[in-house]
């Protein structure tokens, strides 16, 4: 059998930061077809290999990567695309003010975090964190990010170098990875009542929502209300309890 983790609190950063980079190999083959899939698209709408290259490196964010190549592929003005990749992104507010309340970061590091932040680094994070406070550091958060930066881009190039010769990006089926992902991260998070009807009634939410609204909307929305719905329970459960 394999040895338990050692905690974070008793490995130096470097250590930590391996910890990190290694709680996202689980998800590189989920992050492989996603970023073939956007290369393709991105070189079916015009872009170079190092056009496409270039926007993993500077942009690194998967739906909004898609969004743009697709806008430029239909001619769309720069100020449509920066909109809509805004509106695809703003959940990452949700993300990061979570993170600071967790992980104690100054104005420099904050600003580092947020470049590489993205849904599954949040994601695998925030449960290790759980099972394991001390993972809580910002050497293992750096770690999970980078993973997954280095894998989308190298993909991201193996894509656009070979994009001529592989299907079409609907038929690659990156498109039900993540959330399959999110939903095994979500799973045993939900260990009490409270937090299985929150996660119900913030999905029928978001359910609801993105059939009027871009999809970075409904997740800050759903978000926002699902966090506001349990404050509001928990806050009324410790009421009824009164003081011990």
């Amino acid at each position: 059998m394999s040895q338990p983790a050692a905690p974070c609190d008793d490995l130096s950063p470097g250590q930590q930061f391996r910890q990190g980079f290694l709680a996202m190999v689980p998800l590189w083959l989920g992050m492989m077809p996603f970023a073939v899939a956007y290369a393709v698209t991105a070189r079916a709408a015009g872009l170079s290999v190092l056009e496409t290259s270039l926007m993993s490196l500077t942009v690194f964010a998967g739906a909004s990567q898609f969004a743009a190549a697709g806008m430029l592929g239909q001619g769309a003005a720069g100020l449509g695309i920066v909109a809509a990749t805004f509106l695809l992104n703003v959940r990452h507010v949700l993300y990061g003010l979570s993170l600071s309340r967790q992980i104690p970061l100054s104005s420099g590091q904050r600003a580092l975090a947020a470049q590489f932040l993205t849904d599954e680094a949040y994601g695998v994070v925030t449960v290790a964190g759980r099972q394991d406070p001390s993972r809580l550091t910002f050497a293992f958060l750096m770690g999970a990010q980078l993973s997954l930066y280095a894998v989308w881009n190298l993909f991201t190039l193996v894509g656009a170098l070979a994009g001529e010769i592989l299907p079409p990006p609907e038929q690659l089926g990156a498109g039900v990875i993540f959330p399959l992902a999110f939903l095994g991260l979500l799973v045993p998070l939900l260990t009490h009542r409270l937090p299985v009807l929150v996660a119900l009634l913030s999905g029928l939410l978001a359910w609801g929502l993105a059939q009027l609204l871009p999809g970075g909307l409904v997740v800050l929305l759903a978000g926002v209300g699902g966090a506001l719905l349990g404050a509001y329970w928990e806050t009324r459960r410790a009421s009824d309890a009164g003081p011990a």
